[in-house]
């Protein structure tokens, strides 16, 4: 875990992706990335948090103490926001926004932790597009039904179907790239700021990560929930 998963405390500090181990399958070689690890750091921090939620609302109290408090108002928020976003059809939605904006922000914000964020690899951003685009779809074949996607295609003119379908397949790649970009471009800063200044970059740059991991982090995060939630409901209209 030495290969460039911490961003300080190593004076070979780069912004690249490095593999841990490797194993042979079927004859392929497989490798362990840091993206893996800190993948899996992310996870069972969520799933530790969901555990000790869990329990906490099991046995919740009429006097809510600090945790119970801080559960509620998640919980509070991100249904707020989804219902803000898309009405009606929140409740049906507000399970996965709310998983996707949690493993996104936690992911973003790993760097105030040494780690190197997972959304900063192209990897994990991008299928988090591909399943975005895939309920778009299922939820306008399921609600629009095949004639009002062909109509969709076709609209104003038939001849701009082939724009609108480019269109349509830019959308994963649109949403995943700019997560992605906006991401690793704080981790190259950072990498940068501890690279090059090495002894120098004590204390101060603690600034630098407020912004690019918690500020720009969250920010990030909204985006690409609010932007699945709008896409998810333009594909439902007025069903």
């Amino acid at each position: 875990m030495g290969q460039g998963i911490l961003l300080s405390g190593n004076a070979d500090i780069d912004f690249m992706i490095h593999g841990v181990f490797s194993y042979e399958l079927f004859g392929q070689t497989f490798w362990i990335t840091t993206t893996h690890v800190c993948i899996l750091i992310v996870m069972l921090v969520i799933i530790g948090f969901c555990i000790a939620a869990n329990r906490a609302i099991k046995h919740a109290s009429e006097v809510p103490g600090n945790f119970q408090n801080i559960v509620e108002l998640i919980v509070e928020k991100l249904d707020g926001m989804v219902e803000s976003a898309m009405g009606k059809n929140a409740s049906k939605f507000a399970n996965y926004i709310g998983t996707i904006f949690i493993f996104i922000l936690i992911s973003n914000i790993s760097g105030l932790f040494g780690l190197r964020p997972p959304t900063a690899d192209y990897g994990v951003t991008f299928p988090l597009g591909v399943m975005t685009f895939a309920i778009i779809h299922f939820n306008k074949f399921k609600h629009q039904k095949v004639s009002g996607v062909i109509k969709g295609l076709c609209d104003p003119w038939v001849f701009w179907a082939p724009i609108n379908i480019i269109g349509d397949l830019a959308v994963p790649i649109s949403l995943s790239l700019r997560l992605f970009a906006n991401v690793l471009s704080g981790t190259v800063m950072m990498a940068l700021v501890y690279g090059l200044l090495k002894w120098i970059a004590i204390i101060w740059p603690a600034a630098l990560h407020v912004y690019f991991d918690l500020f720009s982090g969250a920010i990030q995060t909204y985006v690409f929930c609010m932007l699945t939630m709008t896409y998810v409901s333009d594909a439902i209209g007025d069903d």
